[in-house]
């Protein structure tokens, strides 16, 4: 099944559950036969060669469907051993049931024992699921260092164990899965930070809830896919020219640094701006210009030499190695004099750190150590919960923010969404790629479109452009090399849309 877009939190996805079982009548027995049923065909789909299979089940529900899929296996002639953690006599109701009918099919049920994953095929997570509150402790984090240690595939059911369903935090310790099995509704901490590690591939079904259902539960933020961003960006009029595609204005590139203003200038021109100016420090204007005949840049050594630029823009992309002296402050300054939008970035948002100012028409785009000294707070904070970082940073500094990372993620006062960006790859964790964000959005911006509409099209163009890049191997990508995927991404965009 295709993902879907809406994710919701654990709470959330019980209310869904609850609302089947109790408004439509449907067992919870029934549903938990078919979460385990779903998780069985995933493991005899992806690993068809399993044959040893090892079952670690807690004692909730997410255990439940974990016997259901080892009776499911002994049935399908599999070598199973369910290991089992808790408090077994404590285990009440579905689960409860599954465990007694899983017992009686023969299934071998032990308590679980570090030694006793040893010479499986597969390993099967369905320790604690999504009711996990606090740091994992005792024999339930033995058992996810063990899993992890094993160096044996991992198939989890539900969300990881370990894994905060609802922010992707990990708790004291997660389990590392290969692949995992989502149910009713996905998780939305599946989906950024450590849940983007700790997921592995994530599979869908909704155990045939009604469709219905769905619409008394409004999902906590929404991934961003090709669907939802087709007809965003019109194709272009025959007679138009290049003021009809807006003029983007970069301000940055301080002395030693104009590579990043030369990556954001050429970035708004891959997304379909019809002309870049650069203000960049006199001291290497000439060289830039030499380097790339497109972008006009102008060597600025004042405030008062940059507004006449300000005046020919429709759009300021502020940062990219503007630095944290007086010359970028003094730019900076001029630019949010301006009623401009503007699409911010790195030395910028260093600035709006120690001089906070709320606008209603920017795009702030901070990795986790800007974000976190924007709000006062540590990386390790921003990340714990990403969600709360960025609904805090739209609201104390407006506009749309962008929080970079593993589940890139855009927040935005215009209409209240969040929106979250599941693509991207490790490769592009090297210098400039966020400059090249900055310019994607800002290009995009110049040509008409809304702020949290440029902000989610240029992050997804910006992500599928990385893998683009990656499918010829991660490691030593270069930021640049993203440009001719972000033009070509961009215009199957519109040509799909007008088709």
């Amino acid at each position: 099944m295709r993902l879907p877009e809406a994710l919701y939190t654990a709470a959330q996805v019980r209310e869904l559950d609850r609302l089947a079982i109790e408004e439509r009548r449907i067992p919870g027995a029934k549903l938990m036969q078919r979460a385990g049923a779903a998780a069985f065909e995933l493991l005899r789909t992806r690993w068809p060669q399993a044959r040893r299979v090892a079952v670690l089940c807690g004692t909730g529900n997410n255990g439940g469907d974990g016997y259901v899929m080892a009776r499911l296996a002994r049935a399908a002639g599999l070598t199973v051993n369910v290991l089992s953690l808790g408090a077994v006599e404590k285990m009440r109701g579905d689960a409860a049931a599954a465990r007694k009918q899983c017992k009686s099919a023969g299934v071998a049920i032990r308590n679980f024992q570090t030694d006793l994953l040893a010479g499986h095929d597969i390993i099967i997570d369905a320790m604690l699921g999504t009711g996990l509150e606090r740091e994992v402790e005792g024999e339930w984090r033995a058992a996810i260092e063990a899993i992890n240690a094993s160096r044996i595939p991992v198939l989890a059911v539900d969300v990881p164990s370990g894994l905060n369903a609802d922010t992707g935090h990990v708790m004291g310790a997660a389990v590392r899965a290969d692949a995992t099995m989502s149910f009713i509704g996905l998780k939305a901490g599946l989906f950024t930070g450590a849940g983007r590690e700790h997921a592995g591939e994530i599979f869908f079904n909704d155990l045939n809830v009604p469709p219905d259902i769905y619409a008394g539960v409004p999902a906590l933020v929404r991934r961003l896919t090709e669907t939802s961003l087709h007809g965003l960006m019109p194709g272009r009029r025959r007679d138009m020219h290049k003021g009809d595609a807006g003029h983007v204005l970069v301000i940055g590139g301080d002395r030693g640094m104009p590579g990043a203003a030369r990556l954001a200038g050429e970035a708004a021109y891959r997304a379909g701006a019809g002309l870049v100016m650069l203000a960049t420090h006199p001291e290497h204007a000439a060289h830039i210009s030499t380097a790339c005949p497109e972008l006009i840049v102008h060597g600025v050594a004042t405030p008062e030499e940059l507004r006449p630029l300000l005046a020919r823009a429709d759009v300021i992309a502020a940062g990219p190695g503007l630095g944290q002296g007086a010359w970028g402050d003094a730019l900076f300054g001029a630019a949010l004099d301006t009623k401009l939008p503007m699409v911010v970035d790195a030395d910028a948002l260093n600035t709006l750190a120690t001089d906070p100012l709320m606008h209603a028409d920017w795009i702030l785009t901070p990795h986790p150590g800007e974000a976190a000294r924007m709000l006062g707070m540590t990386t390790e904070q921003i990340q714990a919960d990403r969600f709360a970082a960025v609904r805090e940073l739209n609201a104390s500094f407006g506009g749309v923010c962008v929080l970079k990372g593993a589940g890139t993620l855009i927040a935005s006062l215009y209409d209240g969404v969040v929106s979250v960006c599941d693509r991207g790859n490790p490769g592009m964790a090297s210098g400039g790629m966020g400059d090249v964000l900055t310019g994607v959005i800002a290009g995009l911006r110049a040509q008409g479109l809304i702020s949290p509409v440029a902000a989610r099209l240029g992050v997804w163009l910006h992500a599928m452009a990385g893998d683009d890049v990656a499918a010829s191997g991660e490691i030593g990508m270069l930021a640049s090399d993203l440009f001719p995927h972000i033009r070509g991404r961009l215009n199957r965009l519109v040509r799909h849309a007008g088709g």
